[in-house]
């Protein structure tokens, strides 16, 4: 029997996404982001989330730095466990939560290390989806290692200071 592990769902520019659910503290509604000046152009700001300053991360804007992610009242802010992301109150900004799905070995796919972006990916989630009676084409869902990128921004953050 092949190991399954759990994975949040998510959409950003009509692509689909996915983090390990013990990553993910909570999902929330938009709310409005306080900008900081002179920040990197993926943090969008900062939120007040039940008395914790919490950094807003425009992930589109940080997996893809060519594009306009612009914030929409809605979207989803995905927060993340401090210790996912080195002890700080972090959440990412998504398009769309879908759910909340079980992932066995044999549906995924480990990327090549030889792509310089790969290094965030654990791999790609091939899932089946039935519309009606017949089975659509399989969905490829890319499994983000949220934790590895946060740590690279922290340390390629204190090594530009």
């Amino acid at each position: 029997m092949a190991a399954t592990v759990d994975v949040v769902e998510f959409e950003i520019q009509n692509s689909l996404y996915a983090l390990d659910i013990g990553v993910a503290r909570e999902i929330v509604e938009m709310m409005p982001v306080t900008s900081i000046p002179r920040s990197p152009p993926y943090l969008a700001g900062i939120i007040n989330l039940r008395g914790e300053l919490t950094n807003i991360i425009n992930l589109a804007d940080l997996l893809n730095p060519t594009s306009s992610g612009s914030v929409s009242g809605s979207q989803k802010i995905i927060v993340l466990v401090p210790e996912a992301a080195g002890g700080s109150n972090i959440g990412i900004i998504v398009d769309e939560v879908h759910s909340v799905i079980k992932v066995s070995e044999e549906d995924t796919e480990t990327m090549d290390g030889s792509i310089s972006s790969a290094a965030y990916i654990k791999g790609i989630i091939k899932l089946g989806r039935v519309e009606g009676a017949k089975q659509a084409g399989k969905d490829l869902v890319i499994w983000i290692d949220l934790p590895k990128l946060l740590g690279d921004l922290v340390t390629r953050g204190r090594g530009a200071a």
